[in-house]
């Protein structure tokens, strides 16, 4: 982490014009556009002084007030393409993470990033971030998608909230991958085995909080999105569940459906990650207190879902 520059004593008078015309006279109307996209009230904050500390031969140098309230209107369109992407609900995860509901700008001191990014600090404040060599650069894409989902998985947890909760983009991945199918297969299941009250539970946090340990793992194999895939791993397994109750004909089997509802007696099929699986193989289903698991090691998780359940009628 680099040393913090102090900020200026005072501007030349060209820039502090320069600031007041373009950056203070404007800030108000900055900020209801980014409160009108975030549909709650947002402020932005910002030391001119500080930032010019940093400023070289350039844009920043000779013109900072522009400079200033360009970074934040490269956010408001970043904030734009975000609400068209995640919808309301989406804006309300930032809300509810960023929950200083204040959009400030500061120096990278720990030097994350090679021109600019976003992070959220311990206030719950959202901070577009200047890579202290880079004041100026890139300035639009300091918020884009990907740097501000990893800012949003890696914030600070807000006051009252699970310090052990399911990441931002694991949250997304289950909203727009697993929430719109899950009904559809369940649906199917329930048909299937002549049980309408079937109960398919994905498991979200214990399995969150193995493949997390698991991707901390050195020289770990685990895909690197896996908190965004969580979502659409979960529909992988049920669905395979789904494929294999279907070719094992529990459909026209009226005594596989009696003894499966004679083992399955809580009527509830649910996903897990264990240490290790009973068979040779990426998955496997088990019956536990009266529990159907689908099962997997977090080294295997997500390789060949769709077999996970094919010895289901040898554990009747």
């Amino acid at each position: 982490m680099s040393e913090r520059l102090p900020p200026v004593e005072k501007l030349p008078l060209a820039l502090r014009k320069n600031v007041r015309d373009e950056w203070d006279n404007k800030k108000a109307e900055y900020e209801k556009e980014l409160s009108d996209i975030l549909t709650v009230p947002w402020t932005m904050e910002v030391n001119p002084n500080q930032v010019y500390a940093y400023a070289k031969e350039g844009y920043a140098k000779e013109s900072l007030g522009s400079c200033i309230a360009a970074y934040f209107k490269g956010a408001i369109w970043q904030l734009k393409s975000y609400e068209s992407t995640y919808g309301e609900s989406g804006l309300k995860e930032l809300n509810d993470i960023c929950h200083a509901h204040v959009l400030t700008m500061d120096v990278d001191e720990a030097k994350r990033f090679t021109y600019g990014g976003v992070d959220v600090d311990e206030r719950g404040a959202l901070r577009l971030l200047f890579a202290p060599d880079n004041l100026g650069c890139n300035i639009d894409y300091c918020m884009e998608r990907d740097t501000l989902q990893k800012a949003l998985n890696n914030a600070p947890a807000a006051p009252g909230a699970s310090e052990g909760g399911i990441s931002f983009a694991t949250r997304t991945g289950i909203r727009q991958d697993y929430d719109p199918k899950i009904e559809a297969i369940r649906s199917k299941v329930a048909e299937l085995l002549a049980w309408p009250e079937i109960k398919l539970n994905p498991n979200w946090e214990q399995v969150f909080a193995a493949l997390k340990a698991e991707s901390q793992v050195k020289k770990t194999e685990l895909r690197e999105d896996w908190q965004a895939y969580m979502g659409a791993m979960a529909i992988s397994y049920f669905d395979g569940l789904q494929s294999q109750i279907q070719w094992q004909k529990f459909e026209d089997d009226d005594l596989l459906q009696e003894g499966f509802r004679d083992v399955v007696t809580s009527g509830e099929i649910k996903f897990r990650i264990v240490e290790k699986l009973k068979e040779d193989s990426y998955s496997e289903c088990e019956i536990e207190d009266g529990v159907l698991y689908l099962q997997s090691t977090a080294k295997t998780w997500g390789t060949n879902t769709s077999y996970t359940a094919q010895k289901l009628v040898d554990k009747l």
